[in-house]
């Protein structure tokens, strides 16, 4: 074989790589890049409300402490009291050195009822971590869409439109001291499985 031969020769096997080459990589150049995702949930942001002394409040005050989070009202029948004596039980459950570094916040859905001086008599049966929030309902509504809490005002057939109940979500939430989500309680947790999933993430 001449040299004009060969390297015509290597041409051809040079060109053959390069169509297989494109042929395998052509489904790969033409995917969508794949973004991955962390799994945590878009739970907390901006907030500002009135605490039960009438101070403000905004997300920045609970930076550096761990933050348990409830939203609910100081009428509710059962769901309210019943969730926030699980929490208050669970933190007494665990460690000093832990349950001192944990801030709980009731948030009312109700703001229309629940005063400053209203919370501030309710929290007194709970936790002494417990810290009241209110505010106008703008302020509320703004909070629990940060939360992803769903909360809708109910007046029972024969009730007065002033003795309403309201539906809404019954999760409680741990955030970092970073301000990020860390875990959720269901409703109906017992106060052992809280405790031991506090400790847990407590750092």
């Amino acid at each position: 074989m001449n040299s004009r031969a060969r390297i015509l020769l290597y041409f051809a096997v040079a060109a053959i790589f390069l169509i297989v080459g494109i042929t395998v990589r052509l489904p790969q150049l033409l995917e969508e890049p794949v973004v991955q995702s962390t799994g945590q949930p878009a739970i907390g942001g901006e907030f500002e409300l009135i605490d039960h002394k009438g101070n403000t409040v905004t997300q920045e005050d609970l930076l550096g402490s761990y933050t348990l989070v409830y939203f609910g009202y100081t009428f509710c029948p059962d769901v309210c009291p019943t969730s926030l004596q699980t929490a208050a039980t669970a933190l007494e459950m665990i460690p000093m050195r832990k349950s001192n570094k944990v801030v709980s916040l009731f948030i009312t859905v109700d703001p229309e009822r629940d005063t400053p001086e209203v919370m501030a008599e309710y929290i007194k049966h709970f936790h002494k971590s417990l810290i009241g929030l209110t505010g106008s309902l703008e302020q509320v509504s703004k909070a629990a869409k940060a939360y992803k809490i769903y909360f809708k005002k109910v007046v029972e057939e024969g009730k007065e439109e002033e003795d309403y109940l309201l539906d809404h979500s019954a999760f409680q939430y741990l955030l970092g001291p970073d301000g990020k989500f860390i875990t959720h309680f269901r409703h109906g947790i017992t106060p052992e499985e809280m405790a031991e999933k506090l400790k847990a993430n407590i750092r």
